[in-house]
C-alpha cells in the first residue's frame, strides 16, 4: 500500500496561487533594483578604470555588468519556475530555477576565466608604469556601499520566498562587493608605489568571480542528478520513522530535493495482521512526524509493507490473487464459500497464508483445516489455514 501526501498534480487553492504570485512579485522587484544598481555601478567603474589607470576597476566594472546579465537570466527563469504545478509538470517548475542557476554559474566561471586569463598575460609581459589616480578610491568605495546593501535586500527576499537563484543572485553582488574592496586595497598600495598590485588585484577578483560561480553550477548539477539529503538529515528521518509506534522497519528512504523543497520515497514495514487502515494512519503519523523535524519537506510517498520485499524477492510462483483462490477454495471444498469480508488472505514471504470464517458450527459442517491443506499442500505458494467458527 502506498500514500502521497500531498497528493501531486492537484490544482492549487487560491491561498497558494496567491503565495506564489506574491513571491514572483517580490523576486522580480528586488532583481530589477538590482539590475539597475548594477548597471550603474558598471558604467561607473569602467569609465572610472579606463580615464584613471585602473586595471582593477575596470574588471570590477565588467563583473558589475555580469551582474546585470545574471539579473536578466533570473527575471526569464523566476516568471517560469513560480508557475503553479500541472499535468506535465506535477511538482512544479522549480527544476527550471536550479537550471537557471547553473545557467548563472556557468556565466560567472567563463567570464572569470577569461579576465584572469588576460590580466595574467598583463602581469607576465610587464610594462606596467601608470599609477591609479584617487577617483578610483571614490568608485570602489561607492561600489562596496551599494553592493552590500542590494546583496542584504536581495538575500532576504531570497531567504523569504524561499529561492536558490534570488540568493545566489545575492551572493553575486556581495562578490563585486568583494572585489571592489580589493580594488581599494590594491589602489593604495599602487599609489604607493607597488604598481603590480592593480593588475595583481584584477586576477584576485577574477578568481573570485570563477569560484563563486563554480560553487552555484556544482550545488545545481548535484541537485539536477538527484542527490539525496545528507547523511545527518537521512539518519534523523529514519530514527522517526522507527520511533513511530507501529512501525517494525524501515527498509527504504529515499530523498531528492527541488529547489528549497524535499520530496521522500520511504517504505514502512507494520505488522501483517493489522487493518489497512491502521497501516495508512501509521504512515501519516510517520509523514507528520518528518516534517516536524524538516520543514522544507513538500511531498512524501510512503509504502506500506508487512514484511522487507527487499529481502524476499518475488518467486517463480506467484501466488493467486483473491479471486482465483477463493474458486479454488470453492472446489475444495464442494461449496461456495460466505461472504468476500468471511475470508482473509495473508501474502507474506511469496505464501499465502488463509484464514476462514464461519458463522456458525453448522455453517462449517464439512469444513477442516486438514482437507484444504491435503487438497492445497502440493502447491508451491501455500502456507497455511486457519478456520475461526463465531461461539466455538
Amino acid at each position: 500500500m502506498s500514500e502521497t501526501t500531498p497528493a501531486t498534480g492537484v490544482p492549487l487553492s487560491p491561498s497558494q496561487q496567491h503565495t506564489l504570485a506574491e513571491e514572483s512579485h517580490a523576486a522580480t522587484r528586488v532583481t530589477l533594483i538590482g539590475m539597475v544598481l548594477d548597471a550603474a555601478l558598471g558604467a561607473l567603474k569602467v569609465v572610472a578604470g579606463a580615464l584613471f589607470h585602473s586595471q582593477a576597476l575596470i574588471v570590477d566594472g565588467v563583473h558589475s555588468f555580469t551582474d546585470v546579465a545574471s539579473d536578466l537570466v533570473v527575471l526569464a527563469v523566476m516568471k517560469v519556475s513560480r508557475q503553479a504545478p500541472d499535468d506535465n509538470h506535477p511538482y512544479g517548475h522549480q527544476r527550471i530555477e536550479t537550471f537557471g542557476t547553473l545557467l548563472l554559474g556557468s556565466i560567472l566561471i567563463a567570464v572569470g576565466a577569461a579576465l584572469a586569463w588576460e590580466n595574467v598575460l598583463r602581469l607576465l609581459e610587464g610594462g606596467l608604469d601608470t599609477v591609479p589616480e584617487w577617483p578610483v578610491l571614490v568608485a570602489a568605495g561607492l561600489s562596496v556601499a551599494g553592493k552590500e546593501w542590494i546583496y542584504r535586500y536581495t538575500r532576504r527576499v531570497g531567504e523569504r520566498i524561499r529561492s536558490d537563484l534570488i540568493i545566489a543572485n545575492a551572493w553575486h553582488s556581495r562578490t563585486d562587493a568583494f572585489s571592489s574592496v580589493v580594488v581599494l586595497a590594491s589602489t593604495a598600495g599602487a599609489m604607493l608605489g607597488w604598481i603590480w598590485l592593480d593588475v595583481l588585484a584584477a586576477i584576485v577578483i577574477a578568481v573570485i568571480i570563477v569560484h563563486i560561480g563554480w560553487k552555484f553550477t556544482w550545488d545545481s548539477v548535484k541537485e539536477l542528478v538527484d542527490t539525496g539529503l545528507s547523511r545527518e538529515d537521512t539518519q534523523r528521518l529514519r530514527a522517526i520513522a522507527l520511533g513511530t509506534e507501529g512501525v517494525r522497519n524501515l527498509h527504504e528512504l529515499r530523498s531528492r530535493r527541488m529547489g528549497h523543497d524535499i520530496l521522500l520515497d520511504v517504505h514502512l514495514v507494520v505488522p501483517p495482521d493489522i487493518s489497512v487502515s491502521e497501516g495508512h494512519q501509521i504512515g501519516m503519523e510517520v509523514v507528520a512526524r518528518m516534517r516536524e523535524a524538516l520543514p522544507g519537506i513538500r511531498d512524501i510517498n510512503f509504502h506500506i509493507d508487512t514484511e522487507n520485499d527487499e529481502a524476499n524477492p518475488a518467486a517463480n510462483h506467484p501466488a493467486p490473487p483473491r479471486g482465483e483462490l477463493r474458486a479454488l477454495l470453492s472446489e475444495t471444498l464442494g461449496r461456495d464459500l460466505p461472504g468476500d469480508h468471511r475470508l482473509r488472505l495473508h501474502y507474506l514471504k511469496n505464501r499465502v497464508y488463509i484464514e476462514l470464517f464461519f458463522d456458525s458450527q453448522e455453517q462449517a459442517e464439512g469444513v477442516s483445516c486438514d482437507t484444504i491443506h491435503d487438497r492445497l499442500a502440493h502447491h508451491p505458494w501455500f502456507g497455511s489455514v486457519r478456520i475461526w467458527i463465531a461461539g466455538g
